[in-house]
């Protein structure tokens, strides 16, 4: 017998759509048994493991029915045989499933059920959700409907809504409150009273035909439905976390802009998302996209394992990625089996191997503008340089062959005289120290290279890239094959596109991105120890904490102190070490180069030179370029290098104190040179350079088990054995046909978009716990055709809004069907909250149209950001940055903008499928109050008075600006009304109206979808 102290029979996880017209008598697992199953006893006896009770698992039809000795939890056709309904119905304490102390039991109508179910076979069904989707046969016209019926969305709809419910159709909304709710629904911004008016008493019957594509032709339908996909994707502009410092990623939501208003095919749009940068060919732009996984948040705290928060990145991401493109919870599947639906713990780890083998760049995002002006600025600088070095240098041909024919031993420099004596002075005095410390530096080539982490790789010039993961403590070690006679060692650390700031270093969450520290330079020469001594650099500073950047730090065997170049990202420098006993003999040098701090401080890209001098030599604050030059040159020959001689005279010029008030100008310009843009993206490891993933016990990081290899869940087959195992095949899976989930998840969230609700009421979750869909049919409908129309996001839009569902009144008549889930009326909500606010914006003709661009601050009291880490600020925005939509508001994650978090919008820290809605009486408040909202009422107030216009007018005026059609008779009574008692209180005409506005803008009617 089975212990009393589990539950039984937790069947299937998954059954068919709905099924179809059955008996009264027939029983439908999907339908009577599951909800039965899941409620009372699935936490112990389904797929997960780790709670799994007398080792009995009944989510399949082979385990439930399989022999325990002598007898089955469940015997298909036979009750009375069923270990389940023994126990389920037995009056013993110590047998009854499930125990009485930990649920009420089973009710008689729920056994009966059971018994029937089994009776009939026990039969098992996958959940409708698992189930591929097929175009269902549209039903007929609804006769008592017909009038009503514009497509076959309505036949669904219409057909579900006879047969299920009493309830008739309402009758089409007036044409004004169909005009805002079009308006609003597909731009997120309200009609003007006049293109109200036009669309009103335009007879033509494609009108409204006519304004639905303009409508979804406007860059504005672009930037409302960016919107809720930026709540998917978490966007902001912030790390998060406690420190939350800023980030620059907004190019990838001007690329979601871009996509949206080309109306590209939402698996292209997804596929460049998970995966753009393993394309082929791939482009800039398909890079950029890549910043979809980059949102995730970022830890700088110091003293944090960065590869902890890098495995709680990923956490986040194969959480996201179940949730955008499969609607089901896969996060619940970190710590054990999913408990509902049937995602292993393995399956988890699987599906974030995909994800895992990316390195996590930044890219420069590419800029025409940037680029003409950076030229433009260029050109004004050579030639502004040009001028003043012939103004006030000696030719440099005409110096090098003085230099060339000068006598041995003669110490007087030679040169072209000039009028200004001083200048020359300095300049000869200055180049004859640069010909006499010249070093001919040879560099060297890697022979091998090996890390802690990083993966390093050479380049052709020489130089090492480091790339991949980086922790608190990052050891390198290269080995060289040394052929020449050695005296000191040169290391160029050196910028590159690919790194934070451009580099050379790989700091990017605590200190400044693109910093490194190196704490400790060792040499080895066939296997020993070379002592070195005489450090120096060009250039060290130290951005975090205290401590002498000296180049001797590196060599004093004191992991906490070493040389840094911070301030200067983006620029090389170099640090000089000089043997203290030569090199003579060829043999194998090997550098190690440690990394300590308290952050992730290694090197990107570094290149290691040799040279051969009389004595110690030191680091040269000359381009490496020009020093190899002038150590080249043969007094015997007329260099032909000359032109990169040319930049000693530049050099001297920029940083000559004689000439430094002359060179401001050029200064000047420097200041005005635009940067290119830099933006977070992925870029696929190499097959040389996987990164394992492992199972985590219970989900803990320092827990890790066995390895597994990338796959999307069991439950949906695999991938295929020939298919490759990384992101680009997980992309190309989650919009394919094999991916039963994603054209009914987007299809409900669209639905929900324009309907309020979605067809499936649980946005973010399809799983066995999901609510049914209300109109299974319609959704499948949907999902097939949305597919074979291209994944058209414009002609899924489209298709509903010009349906007669859509297009009805949504007054209510009685109590039926209060939450409207049989769409017999048209929804009405509360605006999201960057509509409520555009929409004010838009009406006080305020609002700056300006498509894309970095993130913008709107006013706010200076007290929600106070309140944050550091207390940052919030740099108020000007200009008609001040006025721009919603959607380019900068998005802090620890103190989101207060005017919309207060609308219910998200912080983003974590993906959001559906916001909650809310009614609070500081949404009242903030309408009122807010200084944004103050400044729209007063400026729309001030443009409608006019001294010739009697006050009714002016009151009809505003409230038509507002909520765009003409008030009742009753309502501009109390228009006037409100006016009249704001001027017995003694004010000015201009500030009653002002009054007057602020009221209709804190209406129900104005924040609300008609």
């Amino acid at each position: 017998m089975l212990k009393p102290t589990c539950y039984l029979a937790v069947l299937c996880l998954f059954s068919l759509p709905f099924s179809p017209a059955r008996a009264d008598d027939e029983v439908d697992f999907n339908a009577d048994v599951r909800p039965i199953l899941a409620t009372h006893c699935f936490k112990c006896h389904g797929p997960d493991e780790g709670t799994r009770e007398a080792d009995l698992r009944v989510d399949t039809f082979a385990a439930a029915t399989a022999d325990r000795g002598g007898y089955a939890a469940i015997v298909p056709g036979h009750p009375a045989d069923s270990e389940l309904l023994q126990r389920v119905s037995s009056d013993d304490p110590d047998l009854r499933m499930p125990p009485p102390e930990e649920s009420g039991g089973l009710t008689a109508a729920e056994v009966q059920t059971l018994t029937r179910w089994i009776e009939s076979g026990a039969e098992y069904q996958k959940h409708w959700s698992l189930v591929p989707p097929v175009a269902p046969v549209v039903p007929a016209r609804v006769e008592s409907f017909s009038a009503r019926t514009r497509s076959a969305i309505d036949r669904f709809v219409q057909t579900r809504l006879h047969d299920k419910t009493a309830l008739h159709p309402a009758p089409p909304a007036d044409r004004y409150t169909l005009v805002r709710r079009l308006y609003l629904d597909l731009t997120g911004l309200p009609p003007t009273p006049e293109q109200a008016d036009a669309f009103v008493h335009d007879d033509d019957p494609m009108a409204y035909v006519r304004l639905v594509d303009r409508l979804l032709a406007s860059p504005s339908f672009a930037e409302n439905i960016t919107q809720p996909w930026l709540d998917l994707a978490r966007y902001a502009d912030t790390n998060g976390y406690e420190k939350d410092r800023p980030r620059t990623i907004w190019p990838y939501r001007d690329w979601v802009l871009h996509a949206l208003a080309n109306d590209m095919p939402f698996d292209q749009f997804s596929t460049e998302q998970l995966a753009g940068d393993m394309l082929p060919g791939a482009t800039n732009a398909q890079r950029i996209a890549t910043g979809f996984h980059r949102n995730t948040m970022l830890n700088e705290e110091g003293g944090i394992d960065p590869l902890e928060f890098r495995f709680q990145a990923m956490v986040d991401r194969v959480a996201t990625t179940g949730t955008v493109w499969l609607g089901l919870t896969t996060g619940c599947a970190q710590c054990h089996t999913h408990k509902y639906d049937p995602i292993t713990h393995t399956d988890y780890y699987a599906l974030m191997a995909l994800l895992n083998n990316a390195d996590e760049p930044e890219v420069v995002v590419e800029d025409p503008a940037i680029e003409r002006r950076q030229q433009q600025i260029d050109r004004q600088i050579d030639q502004r340089e040009s001028q003043l070095v012939e103004q006030f240098l000696p030719d440099m041909a005409a110096v090098l062959e003085a230099w060339r024919t000068r006598p041995p031993g003669d110490d007087a420099f030679v040169g072209p005289p000039t009028e200004q004596q001083t200048i020359d002075a300095a300049f000869q005095a200055w180049l004859d120290e640069q010909f006499v410390a010249a070093v001919l530096w040879q560099v060297l080539p890697p022979e091998s290279m090996r890390s802690t982490m990083p993966r390093l790789e050479a380049l052709p010039d020489g130089s090492i890239l480091a790339s991949g993961d980086v922790t608190k403590r990052d050891v390198y070690r290269v080995r060289f094959d040394l052929q020449h006679p050695t005296t000191a060692l040169r290391l160029e650390v050196l910028p590159h596109d690919s790194l934070p700031a451009g580099g050379p270093g790989m700091a990017y969450y605590e200190g400044r991105r693109g910093d490194f520290f190196l704490s400790e330079w060792r040499v080895t020469f066939n296997g020993k120890p070379v002592p070195l001594h005489v450090a120096s650099h060009d250039y060290g500073k130290i951005s975090v904490g205290s401590g002498d950047p000296a180049a001797a730090s590196v060599l004093d065997g004191d992991g906490s102190t070493g040389w840094s170049t911070s301030g200067r990202e983006g620029q090389a420098s170099q640090l000089v070490v000089n043997l203290v006993t030569p090199l003579s003999e060829p043999g194998e040098l090997e550098i190690e180069l440690l990394f300590e701090r308290h952050f992730a401080a290694a090197l990107g890209r570094f290149r290691v030179s040799a040279a051969q001098t009389c004595g110690p030599t030191t680091a040269s604050p000359l381009p490496a370029d020009v020093v190899q030059a002038i150590a080249a040159w043969d007094r015997d020959q007329q260099p032909d290098t000359i032109p990169c001689f040319e930049q000693l005279r530049r050099h001297f010029l920029r940083t000559s104190p004689l000439l430094r008030s002359r060179y401001a100008a050029v200064e000047r310009l420097q200041k005005q040179r635009p940067k290119f843009v830099r933006s977070l993206a992925f870029q696929q490891r190499g097959a040389d350079h996987t990164r394992p993933t492992f199972r985590h016990h219970r989900g803990e990081y320092l827990q890790p088990r066995e390895q597994v290899q990338p796959d999307i869940p069991e439950v949906f087959g695999g991938l295929p054995p020939d298919s490759p195992r990384d992101r680009l095949a997980l992309a190309r899976w989650l919009v394919s046909e094999q991916n039963p989930l994603v054209g009914r998840v987007v299809v409900n969230r669209v639905w929900r978009a324009l309907f309020g609700y979605g067809i499936v009421r649980t946005d973010g979750d399809f799983g066995t716990q999901s609510e049914p869909p209300s109109h299974p049919e319609l959704l499948d409908h949907l999902a097939t055709e949305w597919m074979r129309h291209d994944w058209s996001m414009k002609w899924l839009y489209r298709t509903i809004v010009l349906t007669a569902t859509y297009q009805q009144a949504s007054a209510r008549s009685g109590d039926a069907d209060p939450e409207n889930r049989w769409l017999a009326r048209g929804a009405r909500v509360r605006l999201p909250a960057e509509t409520i606010r555009d929409q004010f914006l838009a009406a006080s003709t305020r609002l700056t149209r300006t498509f894309g661009g970095p993130s913008v601050r709107p006013p706010q009291l200076a007290a929600v950001t106070q309140i944050a880490y550091g207390n940052p600020g919030w740099p108020t925005s000007s200009g008609g940055d001040r006025y721009r939509r919603s959607l380019y508001t900068f998005q802090k994650r620890t103190a989101p903008f207060a005017a919309l978090t207060v609308f219910d919008a998200p912080s983003r820290e974590a993906c959001i499928a559906r916001r909650q809605r809310s009614d609070t009486p500081l949404q009242a408040l903030t309408l009122l109050n807010d200084e944004m909202f103050i400044e729209l009422a007063r400026h729309l107030a001030e443009r409608t008075y006019r001294d010739d216009l009697p006050p009714a007018a002016i009151a009809n005026q505003l409230f038509r600006t507002i909520l765009i059609r003409p008030p009742t008779p009753d309502e501009q009574a109390s228009l006037l009304e409100f006016y009249e008692q704001q001027r017995e209180q003694g004010l000015a005409p201009q500030q009653a109206f002002f009054l007057l506005t602020r009221a209709l803008m804190n209406t129900d009617e104005a924040i609300t979808r008609p």
